[in-house]
């Protein structure tokens, strides 16, 4: 038997709004509440986690910075790059944080044998990579038991901005992108390898939900 799991594909939209949603989402939860993946694109972004240092931030210019409670340095969303947030109960799959974590790096790995590429973990730095330079940057909060933020998977996007920080806290770390490793420039076609894997990684079954962000209960004051 496997689990559903709710895909939203919310197309591009702002960061903040987006953290606002998937944080409520997570504070609204239930046992019975269905786990979801959000699939989208930011406006151009740098996030700061937690622990994240202001001295990795080298030069914004007109990008804004957001700090956020996720774990993790600072990293960019754009335009071209797959965000994805998994909502799960923990406790359902069976799995524990470290897990959690290495299972979501397999699932982008798996994706990208898909095209014949070789990517591969780095111990101790978590993510993605080909060749050492990092294809995939993961930030992960667990709240109650459950994951919320997510991963981002550069598939065709202008990586200049990587250049105003040091990605995920370190200093001349290389990036890079799908397409310029000889896959396909289409979201959408890297999308649809990414839900397959993950859900093999978890158990799940994809059930295609509306490409809007959830209502949520309103809780009544007692």
């Amino acid at each position: 038997m496997t689990l559903p799991l709710n895909v939203r594909r919310l197309g591009r939209v702002p960061y903040e709004s987006t953290w606002k949603a998937m944080s409520a989402f997570t504070d609204n939860r239930t046992d019975d509440t269905v786990d979801e993946l959000w699939l989208l694109e930011h406006d151009p972004v740098f996030t700061l986690g937690q622990a994240g240092k202001e001295e990795h931030v080298l030069a914004a210019g007109d990008i804004p910075v957001v700090r956020v409670d996720r774990g993790g340095q600072v990293t960019y969303h754009g335009p071209g790059q797959i965000v994805a947030y998994p909502m799960i109960d923990l406790r359902r799959v069976g799995v524990g944080v470290r897990e959690l974590v290495n299972r979501i790096e397999q699932a982008i790995i798996d994706t990208m044998g898909e095209w014949n590429i070789g990517a591969e973990r780095l111990e101790g730095a978590p993510g993605v990579y080909v060749a050492g330079a990092k294809v995939a940057a993961l930030g992960l909060r667990i709240r109650r038991g459950c994951s919320f933020h997510g991963l981002a998977f550069n598939v065709d996007m202008d990586l200049e901005p990587y250049h105003r920080i040091n990605p995920c806290g370190y200093k001349g770390l290389e990036v890079t992108q799908v397409l310029d490793l000889g896959g396909p420039s289409r979201l959408a076609d890297v999308e649809d390898v990414l839900v397959q894997e993950f859900c093999k990684q978890f158990g799940f079954h994809a059930v295609s939900a509306e490409p809007s962000l959830p209502e949520l209960p309103t809780r009544i004051a007692v």
